[in-house]
This record gives structure tokens, C-alpha cells and sequence, in this order.
């Protein structure tokens, strides 16, 4: 297959308030090819993504696709020279159908003209079906999970047949099995002619799929359009971070005998389909809650937060039955925090500064203390944990839509560490975040257990579950399947979680 130059990037510049973000950045993608972009949170990736889709207009550089410079003043733009993205925030409306969503663009050009329904969820219902994905296209959007909506929102740029196509962090919710799906129709799309731009942290990801990479470090190039073949790991790392990854592997950690649980679901059922749901987490302890998607691990996590009702059992803390109505009771009543995998709809409020939202767990309890309350007071209760999370940002009265994911994601855990939480339900906590992040992230989780805090950690991340948890409970269909003592050996665990998620499947 020949390849040809689809889209260049060149001498690109952008600067927010405070922030130099893209600094004289430079790529090439061709066709045939499925190019890497890959950095820390913060390198900028997000930033030229957006200015090549026209989202954000860059200070300084050319864009050329096909050998014509282009100037795109908005997204539709984009769109209408057939240059698709799949961003890392979701663009679906929920009240909209899955096949209105996918199709959303075709309806925002017909106001006129009556929709022909039946077509477009025929339409919609081929590009799910090419995505493997068993989901009525007439189905609100508001009714999928995260990981479906991802999907959705792929399949969406799909049916756009894009002649380049950026994917920004495509897998973050996805389970293997469904990763290996969508690389599967990527592949066909590249080898079809496509020009593919896909930015992950998973670097295994990015090596197996992708023909070539650039690296961005601090908003610069730290390597442009490199073939991928022959760069091992710690080659991309040292390129990334300046520096070889840490060892940050696997440790056994002892819970003293006798500890009593913290929190203990006693034969719990709720109103989303949980049955017989009976499990305890120590005081010290990090057990992983692991499954497919669609097993109910979130919607349990939601469940014991009071979001939604049990039907039948009990939810105990420190051995007394706890009512739980609200996430505030939760908090303020019994000390369980909740780091939110929807970081962006649930965890933060994008649109307010770094304080408002580390600070949001802190006011009623220094208003309750002190009779008044100002940011002097809020900011320096959450200072130290900003810094100590190494949040990179201008000033605590930044907007945190201006910031990284990655930084987004400390603030999301600084606003519980602020409140002093004794039990912290964390639900996949290192989505869309680079490697350097997500392994503080890691030595922080086990230092808060360290320290007597009791963790439930929720991922999809079957590396993540055995590196972090002391024990795994499996879930699949709204029911625990068992439960594994953790021995940190990848194969062995791994084959013993997928052995009881198919036992249950063939019951």
C-alpha cells in the first residue's frame, strides 16, 4: 500500500490565560497509517487535537490537508472536509436516541424537511453492528453506560466516513474485549486508506496499533511522525517524561487480623437488580470490585451512596446500619467519599476554579465550625493537598476546564483527601491519564490504605486490579461471582477473574 501525506500540522502555537500550551508543534499523518500521539496530561495533545478539528483557533502555524492549506472556523467545518474526532469528553445529548446522536449531523442540515426514522435507525443500527455493539439504536442515550456511550460516540464519527480520523482516548472505558473489536474495524478503516490519529496512555496500545508517533513533552516536540517500529517501552517513557518509567510494581500488603470492617453490604438488593450482594472492606484494605461492563459495579458504588434505593439488605459502617440518602450524607454523616469515573458530568464543575472545587467537601464543616466562611479559610484546608498532588495549575482561581485531564483527575481525589473521608469508593480512577500520573495515583491509593483508610476500587483495568487490590471480588450481571486473594501474579489472577465472569455466564 502506498501511502501519501493526508495532514500536516506545522509550526503549531497556542497559549491560554497563564498557560503556554502548544509551543511551534509539528506532525505529519499519511494515508494508510494509524499515527500515535502520545505525552503527559498536559503536554498539549488535547490542545492540537481541538485546533486541528477547529474547536480552537491556533496563535501561530498551518494546517494542510491534501496539499491545500486549510483554515478551519469551527468544528462543522471540520466535519464538512471529512475530518472526523472522537473526543475525550462525550458530545451525545441523553435525551437524544442513540441513532439521533449518531446521526446528529445529518439532522442539524434537514430542520426542514421531515426525519425519516425508520432509515436513520436502520443507518444508525449498521455502524453499531460494525462496532459489535448489541444496542437499539432507539435507545436514549441517558440509559447506556459510559463505556456504551464511548462506543456511541465512536460509531458517531464512524458514520461520517472521515478521511482523517482522531481518536482522543478512544479505550479509556472500554474492556479488552471491546478494544480489540474496534482495533479490529481501525485496522479495516487504515487499510481501506484512512488516515488515523489516535492519542492514548496505554502505551501497549499505541505500539501494538500504531505505525508511527509523535511525542509531545510540555507542549513541544520531543519527537515528530518517528516510525514505531523499534521503540520499546522505555524508549516512548523517556521521550514522554525525560526519564525511564519507576518500578512501581506489585506489593503484598498485610492487614492486621481482627480489623474490623469498615464498610460490610450485608445480602443487599437494589432497585437497579443487585441480588444477594454481601461484601466487607477492612479498615487498611484496597479490594477491587472487578467485571465486565454492564456487571453493575458503578451502579453499586451509586447504590450505597443513596443515589439509588436498596430494596432489601443492609450497608453497615463501623458495624452499625447506616441509611444513606445523598452523597452529602454519605460524606458528612459517615466520612465515604466517591471518586466519580465520570470526572467531568459528576466529579467536578468545569466551569468553576481549582478551589471551588477541592473546597466543595470542606465548606459545611468549617462553616459548621467557625460560623463564617471565606476562600482564605477554604484555601488553606485544600492547599496542601493540591500540592501535594502536584496539581499543575497557574492558580487556585483557574477554571478547570482549562486544565488537563490528568490535573482534573487530582482535584476530583484532593476534594476527598480535603475532607478527611475514612472509606473512599474510587471508580476507575486512571482514565485518561498518562503514566507518570496514574502511578502517583497508584502510591497514593496505597498510602491512604497505609493509613487505615478503607478503599472499594472499581476499574476496568485488569493490570490496575492486580497491581492495587488485596483482594478482588468478581462481578457479572448485577451478582458477585467470588472472590480471589490477590498473589500479584498477572496470569494467575487474571485467568481466575475471567474463569469465574464465564462460570456465571454459562449457569
Amino acid at each position: 500500500m502506498a501511502s501519501e501525506i493526508a495532514f500536516q500540522a506545522t509550526g503549531i502555537e497556542k497559549s491560554f490565560p497563564g498557560v503556554k500550551a502548544l509551543k511551534g508543534v509539528s506532525l505529519t499523518l499519511k494515508t494508510h497509517s494509524i499515527h500515535a500521539l502520545l505525552g503527559e496530561n498536559g503536554a498539549g495533545k488535547s490542545t492540537l487535537i481541538k485546533i486541528i478539528t477547529g474547536v480552537h483557533h491556533p496563535d501561530a502555524g498551518r494546517l494542510i490537508l491534501e496539499g491545500q492549506e486549510v483554515h478551519f472556523a469551527s468544528p462543522r467545518e471540520a466535519i464538512a472536509h471529512r475530518v472526523g474526532v472522537v473526543h475525550q469528553e462525550r458530545n451525545l445529548i441523553p435525551r437524544f436516541s442513540v441513532a439521533e446522536n449518531i446521526h446528529l449531523e445529518q439532522l442539524g442540515a434537514s430542520l426542514l424537511k421531515p426525519v425519516d426514522y425508520a432509515n436513520l435507525n436502520k443507518q444508525a443500527a449498521r455502524w453499531l453492528e460494525a462496532l459489535g455493539l448489541d444496542i437499539d439504536p432507539r435507545t436514549p442515550v441517558s440509559r447506556l453506560s459510559v463505556a456504551k456511550m464511548q462506543l456511541v460516540e465512536i460509531a458517531k464519527a464512524l458514520s461520517l466516513r472521515s478521511r482523517v480520523l482522531l481518536l482522543d482516548e478512544p479505550t479509556a472505558s472500554l474492556t479488552p474485549s471491546e478494544t480489540d473489536l474496534l482495533f479490529s474495524f481501525l485496522r479495516k478503516l487504515r487499510d481501506s486508506g484512512a488516515s488515523l490519529l489516535f492519542v492514548s496512555h496505554k502505551l501497549e496500545e499505541a505500539q501494538e496499533l500504531c505505525d508511527s508517533v509523535t511525542v509531545l513533552r510540555d507542549g513541544s516536540n520531543a519527537c515528530e511522525s518517528r516510525p514505531m517500529e523499534g521503540l520499546g517501552r522505555q524508549d516512548i517513557v523517556r521521550l514522554m517524561i525525560g526519564r525511564a518509567e519507576g518500578d512501581g510494581g506489585w506489593r503484598k500488603r498485610d492487614t492486621p487480623p481482627g480489623v474490623p470492617p469498615a464498610i460490610e453490604l450485608k445480602n443487599v438488593e437494589t432497585s437497579l437488580g443487585h441480588a444477594n450482594v454481601n461484601l466487607h472492606v477492612r479498615k487498611g484494605e484496597i479490594v477491587g470490585l472487578y467485571g465486565l461492563v454492564g456487571a453493575g459495579r458503578t451502579e453499586l458504588a451509586k447504590c450505597i451512596l443513596g443515589q439509588f434505593p436498596l430494596t432489601a439488605g443492609t450497608v453497615e459502617i463501623d458495624g452499625k446500619p447506616a441509611k444513606i440518602r445523598s452523597v452529602g450524607e454519605a460524606l458528612h454523616i459517615h466520612r465515604v467519599g466517591y471518586v466519580s469515573e465520570d470526572r467531568k458530568g459528576e466529579g467536578l464543575v468545569l466551569m468553576h476554579s481549582v478551589l471551588g472545587n477541592a473546597g466543595i467537601t470542606v465548606w459545611r464543616p468549617l462553616s459548621a465550625l467557625l460560623g463564617f466562611l471565606t476562600d482564605r479559610l477554604v484555601r488553606h484546608k485544600v492547599t496542601p493537598y493540591i500540592e501535594k498532588l502536584e496539581v499543575k495549575t497557574p492558580s487556585l482561581a483557574q477554571t478547570v476546564a482549562n486544565l488537563s485531564g490528568g490535573n482534573q483527575q487530582k482535584i476530583s481525589v484532593a476534594k476527598w483527601l480535603a475532607a478527611g473521608v475514612k472509606i473512599l469508593l474510587v471508580d476507575e480512577p486512571s482514565v485518561g491519564i498518562d503514566i507518570k500520573t496514574k502511578a502517583y495515583l497508584h502510591d497514593l491509593l496505597r498510602e491512604l490504605a497505609d493509613n487505615g483508610t478503607a478503599i472499594l476500587l472499581i476499574t476496568s483495568d485488569m493490570p490496575e486490579m492486580i497491581l492495587l487490590a488485596d483482594r478482588i471480588l468478581v462481578m457479572n450481571d448485577y451478582r458477585l461471582q467470588g472472590q480471589l486473594i490477590n498473589d500479584g501474579s498477572y496470569a494467575g489472577m487474571s485467568e481466575g477473574i475471567m474463569n469465574l465472569i464465564h462460570r456465571s455466564e454459562a449457569a
